[in-house]
């Protein structure tokens, strides 16, 4: 299938070592894929620069060629759309920046989390497995029509996407049917861009799955909130909206999300352990 078929991508973030929920999302991916006669992408978020190492990238890639995970394009295969390290991006993604910041939809925010949480109290939001999180106070904001240039010392401060209050952001998943969020209400202005000189998931990813022309996003459920924000700063850059499927996330046993940290905390993924020590 050509470039205009079905693409999907695979993104483990390699801040430690592949969660087993990431690789049952991952797997259902790439079946997605097979199903539609098209090309599976990897792609490595590596951008959180002080817990991302080559260390869990090269043990994420093994781990999913162990439990049967495939791609077409990535790092160590190339393909048209690379690079396929989000490290090796940042120049897209100040591309970005720059546009967002100059159409006005962005704006940098001095503000410590503190004082947004003090401000914000009372107003937290939640949704299914998304984590609740203060809505960010409107009062923090600059003056509306304010314009900031993306460049300077302006570039080394936290960014904010600005929201359009009271407007409802909605889109179908194929699995989690329709869905819809109200911006103020259900979340508010979130990073794009964070003082360390690093964009945001919700921009990298949004970018990323633009450029490499990613026509379904496949990811666990607790990304639905993102799937609102990142819908937004599509329309912001004028990209073309992805199709989407949230697929539920591997639950402990006692009901709650299993984390990264619940597995450590366990041992991590039996099976994982065994593949990492030669035993599997």
């Amino acid at each position: 299938m050509g470039e205009g078929g079905y693409r999907t991508r695979i993104a483990p973030t390699v801040s430690g070592l592949l969660h087993v929920g990431h690789a049952r999302t991952f797997l259902a991916a790439c079946a997605r894929a097979r199903e539609a006669g098209g090309k599976v992408v990897l792609r490595i978020d590596d951008i959180d620069f002080e817990r991302c190492s080559k260390e869990y990238e090269d043990a994420a890639v093994a781990d999913m060629k162990g439990a049967g995970i495939f791609w077409d394009e990535g790092p160590d295969v190339g393909g048209a759309f690379g690079p396929y390290r989000q490290s090796e991006r940042i120049p897209s993604y100040e591309a970005a920046m720059r546009e967002l910041a100059a159409r006005g939809f962005a704006y940098p925010s001095p503000h410590s989390r503190g004082e947004i949480k003090k401000l914000a109290r009372g107003r937290a939001r939640g949704f299914g497995f998304c984590d609740a999180e203060p809505v960010f106070p409107p009062e923090l904001r600059p003056p509306a029509g304010a314009r900031f240039e993306f460049s300077g010392d302006f570039a080394r401060a936290n960014w904010r996407f600005r929201v359009p209050d009271g407007e409802s952001v909605r889109f179908s998943d194929s699995l989690a049917g329709e869905m819809s969020f109200v911006c103020g209400e259900d979340f508010g202005d979130f990073l794009v861009w964070r003082k360390c000189g690093a964009p945001s998931y919700e921009l990298a990813s949004a970018v990323d799955d633009a450029q490499m022309r990613i026509t379904e996003i496949v990811r666990g459920e607790d990304l639905l909130l993102s799937t609102a924000r990142q819908i937004l700063v599509w329309r912001a850059l004028g990209l073309e909206i992805p199709k989407f499927r949230h697929c539920p996330l591997l639950l402990g046993d006692d009901g709650k999300k299993l984390s990264k940290t619940s597995m450590r905390k366990g041992g991590g993924s039996k099976w994982l352990m065994r593949r990492r020590t030669g035993r599997g």
